[in-house]
């Protein structure tokens, strides 16, 4: 099942969104995530944590869940 994650602004980084969606606890630890951990954009492999996501993008982490970043109403 997939998560709902809202933003207030037209992109987020990665490293950022990891923070809201609450799978780290800390911006401090994007870092060391994408490092031990697989992520997919919009089923893609990507590791950046500088990878800017929009309204829309689909992130999986197999293990963890799956995200859609939707905007704030």
């Amino acid at each position: 099942m997939e998560k709902i994650v809202t933003i207030e602004t037209e992109k987020i980084t990665l490293g950022q969104f990891l923070k809201l969606a609450e799978v780290i606890q800390s911006g401090g630890m994007a870092k060391w995530f994408l490092s031990e951990y697989t992520v997919y954009v919009n089923g893609e492999q990507d590791q950046r944590r500088g990878r800017k996501l929009t309204v829309g993008d689909k992130i999986e982490i197999p293990e963890i869940g799956i995200f859609v970043v939707r905007e704030e109403c």
